[in-house]
């Protein structure tokens, strides 16, 4: 698995996460430390507007929903990287949601910042 592939797992993964503390951290070790995500006409940016925008998500989404979230596709060209990902039902594992991200990534491949497109 290169970079890219670890990074999206990883990133999938912070909003799958159901443990507070181990979501803080993992936010922390993803996005660089002045790193923003846009999403809509939505701006956030530290790592506390970060936790506060993921864990509401996964709320809805995951605690809530029933849903989870996983990559179905990774592409990388110089410091930028796209995500694909599918929001899927844990039951029955059929894509109810489907989106992008597109990463600008530091030199230790931390996110720098996320633009965040939600397809379908």
């Amino acid at each position: 698995m290169n970079e890219a592939e670890k990074l999206a797992e990883r990133y999938v993964a912070v909003w799958n996460e159901t443990d507070p503390q181990i979501r803080r951290e993992s936010i922390a070790a993803l996005w660089a430390p002045e790193g923003v995500h846009y999403v809509g006409s939505r701006e956030v940016q530290g790592f506390d507007a970060l936790e506060q925008r993921i864990t509401g998500s996964h709320e809805k989404n995951v605690r809530d929903g029933g849903h989870r979230f996983r990559v179905s596709a990774v592409h990388a060209l110089q410091d930028a990287v796209m995500v694909d990902w599918h929001m899927v039902s844990s039951t029955e594992d059929a894509v109810v949601a489907t989106g992008r991200e597109v990463f600008i990534v530091d030199t230790n491949h931390r996110i720098l910042i996320d633009y965040q497109f939600i397809v379908g």
